[in-house]
């Protein structure tokens, strides 16, 4: 069949279809099945490819390979045989309404700034558009609203294949030179581009358009947005994350950022509580520890590894010609903190690492990391590589 006049392309809304099959061979992703005509759409364009089934096969990706449309299915299909293609309506369409939206947005952008669409990535959740210039982030709000508009006013979408002389006077966006058979989707008011996806045929069908982040990359602007049935089910998920959250700080749903404020604000109070108590508490175990025979071995519980290395600290300024080590237990292991002048330390912690299966390192007379060993073992090692 010709390029670009396969089922998919002169009737993108064929959601069943019968068709010959005229080749069929198993490979690396499953058997792939040729057919003499095809409303499955093949991944291209920025656009993924679509899913259904093949009488009772799955189709799990489409693809064109040279002049061919390969679906990969999980089963076998005879050769001559007329088969039943079922599309898995709600992903096409759901693809079509924010591949459509993508234009007018990009269209827009293109109109106000002459800014170029060099990305365009369509996730299961939301969509990526990259530009090639940076778009001020206060007009990103009127942007929306102008999709929207244009979304509103219901325009008819135009297809055509224009001669090559008609192409060259004609003023189109386009990510690269293009000759020979060139589709151009036309959006009146708003965006006129070569495209080779699938598109509604009004704009109203694509219901609305919702910009979620828009981010400075690469010298450009990267924008993430949902629309249709996408923004629908977006919209749906943070209503009810607002809900839950809205639950569980007691607020109203416009309140929970002052709330979450106040959580954190209140959290960072207890933090600084906490860590004034556990300061006392390590000068109180300090007050009654006392090195034997130049080594300081402290196993203590609950300690974090900011904790440990502040009591190390605390313990060397204490005792500066002492080596000192401090131990406090996780599962299955034990976080350590050593402190010592010892100016091979880095040497002894590495043998140590060795011995009690270890990580970590540092510098300036300190090391920190875990030993994956009992009490016992670092008891004992320790005491083996400091007493030399």
């Amino acid at each position: 069949m010709e390029t670009m006049q396969e089922l998919f392309y002169r009737d993108p809304y064929a959601r069943e279809f019968s068709a010959t099959v005229t080749s069929c061979r198993e490979g690396k992703k499953g058997f792939e099945v040729v057919l003499d005509d095809t409303a499955f759409y093949p991944e291209g364009g920025g656009q993924p490819s679509d899913e259904g089934t093949l009488g009772e096969a799955k189709v799990t990706f489409v693809k064109r390979v040279g002049q061919k449309i390969v679906h990969y299915t999980d089963k076998p299909l005879e050769v001559g045989s007329t088969v039943i293609g079922k599309l898995d309506w709600e992903r096409r369409f759901d693809n079509m309404q924010n591949h459509t939206c993508e234009h007018i947005f990009s269209g827009l952008v293109h109109q106000k700034y002459k800014f170029e669409n060099v990305g365009f990535h369509m996730d299961p959740d939301d969509i990526t558009v990259d530009f090639s210039g940076e778009i001020p982030t206060e007009a990103i709000p009127e942007l929306e609203r102008l999709v929207n508009q244009a979304i509103t006013q219901d325009i008819d979408l135009k297809i055509e294949f224009p001669t090559e002389e008609v192409l060259e006077a004609m003023e189109y966006r386009s990510k690269k030179e293009l000759h020979g058979v060139v589709r151009i989707v036309t959006i009146p008011g708003c965006d006129r581009c070569a495209c080779c996806g699938t598109h509604v045929r009004r704009s109203g069908e694509i219901g609305m358009f919702k910009i979620l982040d828009a981010s400075k990359h690469r010298g450009g602007t990267r924008v993430r947005f949902v629309a249709g049935e996408r923004a629908r089910r977006d919209y749906e998920w943070r209503v009810k994350e607002i809900a839950k959250v809205s639950a569980l700080f007691s607020a109203k749903p416009h309140e929970i950022a002052k709330a979450a404020e106040n959580f954190i604000e209140e959290g960072k109070a207890k933090d600084q509580k906490s860590a004034q108590r556990t300061e006392r508490y390590l000068k109180f175990v300090a007050a009654g520890l006392m090195p034997k025979n130049g080594l300081l071995k402290v196993f203590e519980d609950d300690l974090s590894p900011f904790e440990l290395k502040r009591f190390a600290g605390m313990l060397k300024e204490k005792f500066p010609e002492s080596s000192v080590g401090i131990f406090s237990p996780i599962e299955g292991a034990f976080n350590y903190v050593i402190a010592s002048s010892e100016p091979e330390l880095l040497k002894i912690s590495k043998s140590l690492n060795a011995k009690l299966n270890g990580r970590g390192g540092g510098r300036d007379g300190m090391v920190q990391g875990t030993y994956r060993a009992d009490k016992k073992a670092i008891e004992g090692a320790f005491d083996e590589v400091f007493s030399k």
